[in-house]
């Protein structure tokens, strides 16, 4: 099968930087019936007294459908002084992260885009933007990792998968609204970097297989959603983390591992004595396997419990 789709949705759930940019819009689905609270991917880090973190594991693009939360998350929430996300809402809201979106995305060195594409793939994105309106002569100063990414994230948006209603996007407005402190993990020049960073193979293949699974990524999308959705944090590791850090160790270890590693010490601050409770919702890649925040903090020495009610097997 192949990896496109999971690398793709990967670099989706782990951050949310097209998404910030307003470089996609949505076209949603028409309302559907009114369906239950998503069971939360939510786990409780007890730290010395009061000090608590909630680790919420967001979805960067969700329905209308998809609120209202649990009950579990909002006592996450009530019950903490701040959020934190990978972003801080000034961040996300500001000019400087789509522009430096786009300025890494550009192409400086007087070549076209066709340069790093081989004939197969051309064609290929030649039909695909004629078919979905994308505009190929901007397209050809941009380099293939932003074609890919934006190939994948049209795919995931006629779904009916909105940005501007993603779980981040979500508690930055509720915490503007209770006047809770919000911050973010990173800035945006970790972010852009993300994708910057990657190999030349690595953006070829992007396009490659955005393209070949253009067709079958409302069936990938809709999987993961739904994964999502049940909570089952061991189909989103297995079918997307786990095949990812096979078969692209190095940009696993850049978007997922070493990520982890740098937000590890900045939580801790957070459990320290006096701190009372942090609400943290970052992408659901990043709490998930033995490389997440989840596993990490608990080899700190920390207890760490999932919060799920609707987990809970019914007694007999």
């Amino acid at each position: 099968m192949s990896m496109l789709p999971r690398l793709m949705s990967s670099l989706l759930i782990t951050a949310g930087l097209l998404l910030g940019s307003g470089a996609v819009q949505a076209r949603g689905d028409a309302p559907a019936a009114k369906v239950a609270s998503p069971v939360p991917l939510l786990w409780k880090v007890t730290g010395p007294g009061d000090s608590r973190v909630y680790l919420l594991g967001s979805f960067h693009l969700l329905r209308a459908q998809d609120y209202p939360l649990s009950a579990d998350v909002e006592q996450a929430f009530t019950a903490s002084k701040r959020v934190v996300f990978e972003l801080s809402p000034q961040d996300m809201q500001s000019p400087q992260l789509p522009q430096k979106m786009l300025q890494a995305a550009m192409r400086t060195d007087g070549t076209e885009l066709k340069r790093d594409l081989d004939a197969a793939t051309w064609t290929k994105l030649q039909a695909y933007a004629s078919a979905n309106n994308l505009p190929l002569a901007q397209l050809q100063g941009m380099k293939p990792w932003f074609v890919g990414l934006t190939i994948t994230l049209g795919q995931f948006t006629k779904m009916g998968l909105d940005p501007n209603l993603g779980l981040d996007r979500h508690f930055m407005e509720r915490a503007a609204t209770a006047n809770k402190p919000t911050s973010g993990l990173e800035d945006i020049d970790t972010q852009v970097g993300v994708l910057s960073g990657m190999s030349a193979q690595e953006q070829q293949q992007m396009v490659a297989e955005a393209l070949d699974q253009a067709d079958k990524a409302d069936v990938e999308g809709r999987k993961l959603h739904d994964a999502w959705r049940r909570g089952d944090d061991k189909l989103l590791w297995t079918s997307m983390a786990a095949q990812m850090r096979g078969q692209y160790p190095q940009l696993y270890k850049r978007i997922n591992t070493d990520r982890n590693d740098a937000w590890v010490p900045k939580l801790q601050q957070y459990l320290q004595a006096g701190q009372g409770g942090t609400l943290v919702v970052v992408g659901t890649l990043h709490l998930l396997g033995n490389d997440g925040v989840v596993e990490k903090l608990k080899a700190k020495g920390f207890q760490v419990e999932r919060v799920c009610t609707g987990c809970a097997k019914p007694k007999r």
